[in-house]
């Protein structure tokens, strides 16, 4: 396939995604099912397209003054290949499988709207309603720290020092143009896609197949350290989902202590034990009945709650889902964060320590969470939070904003990393 038809293709799969309010993920595979004819490279190309226009949402919009799956599509491929209309139009005008090509008259709206006389609402890339709420969690700074969010992600991973070293992993992946990451100690990392191109699949590497890296975030990467889960602990990880922030404190932990990997959905940890088959962890214990944890209430060194939220933190990864957020769910997951801290907190042994993770970047999500939960709860108190960072990530601890009392917040813009928040809270 040319250019013109992946651009009819990523035309037609946006079209699926507004008409049937549907994840952007599922869209493509239905796309790509009923039409086999398309090559691994077309489908990766069609992919980038459908997520450069979902992540450049408002801008393309605010250019050609609508926000038609049409004027999405052509607009993110203008901002990110840098093309004016003239020369798209170019590209695409013998291409029998193009759309049709941008009129006169869109081209004076495009010229009228530059994206550098945008608002600054456009230039963040966010849905209106979330504006208020990334100005208070950001101050001046909201507008650069939220276009982050918008930007192609990279694809890291997390060396598993059960069965390798980082000089082991990145060896056997050089060919992939992978590097070191600059925070997580265990991180590699393989830069955003460039131009239509796709990440290798590093999954199918046997490096993988061994056990010897998983494919994480180094955000979650960096909090998972900063839970300081050690060796010979007992600890819980509250909502373990697939288990990434399990295996990875069990690596830290040295296969030794135990942990409980808890989540009230089973359907969520059915990943967990081929992960840890894999990975070759053997004190990390799956459980998703609620009963066979009461034994274990004020007995815990650590518990991490990882708690559900609104994402807002993995716009990168997930941009359509920056769009079907709604005001409702994020007061619905504000109610389940109190609720599940209030019962994750009962497992904490005098002088344990509770670990509050979020990959949100809404204060209403974070530093709210964690200042109501120390208001109700007096036998807690915050960690010194910059002692922290400092402990883990010696003279980088300031790439991160740091309040001692609420936590630990990283951001693309700051930190290179996905959203997150982290707060550890002692029990007194």
């Amino acid at each position: 396939m040319r250019l013109g038809g992946r651009l009819a293709a990523a035309i037609e799969i946006l079209e699926d995604i507004d008409r049937r309010y549907r994840p952007a993920a599922e869209a493509l595979r239905d796309w790509g099912l009923s039409h086999r004819f398309a090559g691994s490279k077309d489908r990766a190309a069609i992919g980038n397209l459908v997520y450069d226009a979902l992540r450049r949402k408002r801008s393309a919009a605010w250019m050609f003054q609508e926000e038609s799956p049409r004027a999405l599509a052509f607009g993110a491929l203008m901002i990110e290949a840098g093309h004016d209309p003239e020369a798209l139009n170019g590209a695409l005008a013998e291409d029998n499988f193009a759309p049709a090509l941008i009129s006169g008259e869109e081209a004076d709206r495009i010229a009228a709207h530059p994206l550098g006389e945008a608002p600054d609402g456009v230039r963040a890339e966010c849905p209106e309603w979330c504006e208020p709420l990334l100005r208070r969690a950001w101050g001046d700074d909201w507008v650069a720290e939220a276009a982050a969010l918008a930007e192609r992600p990279p694809l890291d991973m997390r060396v598993n020092t059960l069965k390798a070293t980082r000089e082991k992993v990145a060896k056997a992946l050089a060919r992939t143009g992978v590097y070191e990451s600059e925070l997580a100690l265990q991180g590699l990392r393989i830069g955003p896609i460039e131009g239509q191109g796709r990440h290798p699949n590093v999954q199918a590497e046997p490096a993988f197949q061994k056990g010897w890296f998983e494919v994480q975030d180094e955000g979650s990467q960096i909090v998972a350290t900063l839970t300081e889960a050690a060796a010979g602990m007992q600890v819980l990880d509250y909502c373990a989902g697939a288990g990434g922030k399990s295996l990875a404190m069990s690596a830290a932990m040295g296969n030794t202590g135990q942990i409980q990997a808890f989540d009230a959905e089973k359907q969520r940890l059915a990943p967990i034990f081929e992960r840890l088959k894999r990975a070759g962890c053997r004190n990390v214990q799956a459980v998703a009945d609620q009963e066979v944890l009461a034994a274990h209430e004020g007995r815990l060194d650590l518990v991490v709650v990882d708690a559900p939220c609104t994402g807002a933190g993995t716009w990168r990864r997930r941009p359509d889902a920056k769009w079907r957020l709604g005001e409702k769910q994020l007061e619905q997951r504000q109610a389940e964060q109190a609720e599940i801290l209030r019962r994750a907190a009962r497992f904490v042994r005098s002088g344990g320590r509770l670990a509050y993770i979020t990959c949100s970047v809404f204060a209403e999500e974070n530093d709210d969470q964690v200042r109501a939960f120390l208001e109700a709860n007096p036998d807690f108190r915050p960690v010194d939070h910059e002692a922290l960072c400092e402990r883990h990530f010696s003279g980088k601890a300031a790439k991160a904003r740091i309040d001692r009392t609420t936590g630990i917040a990283l951001s693309p813009g700051r930190t290179a990393t996905d959203g997150f928040h982290f707060a550890a809270l002692e029990r007194v």
